[in-house]
C-alpha cells in the first residue's frame, strides 16, 4: 500500500487570543491553502480586536525545545516567522535553526501591530538584521515597519521605492513592502526580488475594519505556496490573492469592537498529499 505525507508548514510566532492575527491567523492561512500546519509559540500578548494590553514571554528554552521537537519529528517543506520581540528570541530561533537543513523561510517583521501599537522592543531590531534577514528568502514589512526599518516617513510610493532599496541594503534577499496604510484609491504593494527587479501590484482597497492579522496572513500565505513548490515571484503573487479575497470575503462581518478578522476559509483546499519514495 501506498504511504503518503502532507506537505507541511511550520510557523514560528505570537499568540492572539482574539484569533484574528498571530500565529492563530497562520494557521488557519496554511490550513485553508492545503498544507499541514505546525507551530512553535514564541509569546504570549494579551490582546483582542482593540489592541495588545501586554505581552508575555514564552521562556527560551521553550522556544528552543519546541523548534526542536517538531524538525525532528515532523520537518517542514518551509518556514514562517512572525513575532520575535527580544534579542535573545532572536538569538534562540537562529541557532536552533542552525542545526537543521535549509528551507525556504518567510520573515514577517512583526513591530506594530493593525491597531497601531508597538510589538517589538527598540534594541531587537539590529539583532534581527543582522541574524533573521541573512537566512530569511523574503521578508514583509509593512509601511510601518518598513519606516523603521529605513529610517524613514513613507508617504508616496517613490517613498516605499526608495525604503525598499534601503532595506535591500541591509541584506534583505527579497521584499514584500505592503502599502496598504498609504492614503491612495488602490492599495499598492512592491516586490524586491533577488535579481534586482521591482514588480508592482495594485489591488482595490474595501471599505471595511476587518483587516485585524492580514500580515500574519499574508505572509503564512507565502510560505504555504513556497511549501507546494512554487516560484518566489509565484508565492508572493498566489499569497497576495488568498489574502486580498480573505478580506473581502470577511468584510462585512462584525468579530469584536474593534479591527476584525479576514475570512480565512472563504475556498478552503483539501490537504495536500505526496506519496512517500523509500
Amino acid at each position: 500500500m501506498k504511504k503518503y505525507r502532507y506537505t507541511s508548514t511550520l510557523t514560528i510566532a505570537g499568540f492572539d487570543p482574539s484569533g484574528g492575527a498571530g500565529i492563530q491567523a497562520d494557521i488557519k492561512t496554511i490550513s485553508a491553502l492545503g498544507c499541514f500546519a505546525t507551530s512553535v509559540l514564541t509569546a504570549l500578548p494579551v490582546q483582542n480586536t482593540m489592541g495588545v494590553n501586554t505581552i508575555y514571554p514564552i521562556p527560551y528554552k521553550a522556544v528552543k525545545e519546541q523548534i526542536a521537537v517538531i524538525l525532528e519529528d515532523i520537518f517542514p517543506d518551509a518556514l514562517k516567522i512572525g513575532m520575535v520581540h527580544t534579542c535573545e528570541l532572536v538569538n534562540t530561533i537562529v541557532n536552533t535553526l542552525g542545526k537543521y537543513p535549509k528551507i525556504p523561510l518567510v520573515f514577517d517583521p512583526v513591530m506594530v501591530a493593525t491597531s497601531g501599537h508597538k510589538l517589538i522592543e527598540d534594541e531587537t531590531i539590529q539583532s534581527i538584521v543582522n541574524k533573521l534577514f541573512p537566512i530569511a528568502d523574503i521578508i514583509t514589512p509593512n509601511l510601518d515597519e518598513a519606516e523603521i526599518l529605513a529610517n524613514m516617513k513613507i508617504e508616496t510610493i517613490e517613498d516605499m521605492y526608495l525604503a525598499g532599496k534601503k532595506i535591500k541594503g541591509l541584506g534583505a534577499k527579497n521584499i514584500l513592502l505592503k502599502g496598504g496604510h498609504l492614503k491612495t484609491a488602490r492599495l499598492t504593494s512592491l516586490f524586491f526580488s533577488g535579481d534586482g527587479k521591482v514588480y508592482e501590484f495594485h489591488f482595490k482597497k474595501y471599505d471595511t475594519k476587518n483587516t485585524h492579522g492580514s500580515g500574519c496572513s499574508l505572509s503564512s500565505a507565502i510560505a504555504s505556496y513556497l511549501a507546494q513548490g512554487k516560484s518566489m515571484l509565484d508565492a508572493v503573487t498566489l499569497g497576495q490573492d488568498y489574502t486580498k479575497e480573505a478580506i473581502y470575503h470577511g468584510r462585512d462581518v462584525i468579530i469584536g469592537k474593534g479591527n476584525g478578522p479576514l475570512n480565512h476559509f472563504f475556498n478552503p483546499q483539501k490537504l495536500i498529499k505526496n506519496e512517500l519514495v523509500h
